[in-house]
């Protein structure tokens, strides 16, 4: 089973993605280096609550 998260920059802190996650791997928080729109560049985005 698949459950979704929300990820945040970790520059300035907003919440621009959202994707699913295998509840498998429940204990590991993703990081994924994706495109900011409010800083303007690419910044990694951790998995947040």
């Amino acid at each position: 089973m698949r459950k979704k998260s929300v990820l945040a920059c970790s520059a300035c802190g907003s919440r621009n993605y959202s994707t699913m996650k295998n509840s498998s791997a429940a204990g590991d928080r993703l990081e994924i280096k994706k495109f900011c729109k409010t800083c303007n560049s690419h910044t990694a985005h951790l998995e947040t609550k």
